[in-house]
């Protein structure tokens, strides 16, 4: 898998909860990360994600930008011209080799699968194409995490939800509501997957944060 790229990139901490620990074992490798609604931050907490595994485990990452957002993770990264992961799943004449699309990146510690330039239309997602390519960047990656598009925008990330080893729910605190957080978690578990986790966004501290930490 060749090619770098580099660039000027501030990654963020998860606000709320670390999920690494819960993580490192060998049951789950790929694991995808949504949200209830759009504009809740699951790119940044993906590439928080990313990196914190990539920091603390021995193996290397691959995030995935699965996500058709026009400010999405490709596009803060400055790959948004590349080749990726619509390419693959929906260019049936001339799809790329999926080592050819991943990104080695020179100023971050995992490897990043670009969005991709197909434009998709209604094309459904073909759980069967998508299980072939996890497993292929299971075989070489130790984590495969992927940037999901929201329950309630796409029907996407409850396919893939049923592929992947865990599903983490993105929260934004104090803007998504309770009810449609744990209407989207059943939606996830409902259609098969295996919910994780969850990670807070965005949150307010109303004292100061040291003192939650020791509350």
């Amino acid at each position: 898998m060749d090619g770098s790229t580099s660039r000027s990139l501030s990654i963020a901490n998860p606000s709320e909860t670390n999920l690494t620990a819960t993580v490192l074992d060998l049951d789950q490798r790929t694991l995808l990360l949504t949200a209830a609604n759009t504009g809740t931050g699951t790119s940044t907490s993906a590439l928080a994600f990313a990196s914190q595994l990539a920091l603390m485990s021995a193996g290397a990452v691959l995030l995935i930008d699965g996500s058709s957002s026009s400010n999405g993770l490709s596009q803060q990264l400055g790959l948004n011209k590349l080749r990726g992961y619509t390419d693959l799943l929906f260019d049936e004449d001339t799809p790329p080799l999926a080592q050819d699309c991943v990104v080695h990146l020179s100023d971050q510690p995992f490897d990043v699968l670009p969005a991709g330039t197909w434009k998709r239309g209604r094309d459904r997602l073909d759980p069967e194409r998508l299980r072939i390519l996890l497993r292929q960047f299971a075989a070489y990656y130790r984590f495969v995490v992927i940037d999901g598009e929201a329950i309630y925008a796409s029907a996407d990330s409850l396919v893939i939800g049923t592929l992947v080893d865990g599903v983490i729910l993105v929260v934004c605190a104090e803007e998504t509501r309770w009810e449609v957080a744990q209407a989207a978690a059943q939606r996830l578990t409902q259609a098969g997957a295996r919910l994780i986790g969850s990670v807070f966004n965005k949150r307010k501290y109303y004292m100061p944060k040291w003192l939650y930490d020791n509350l």
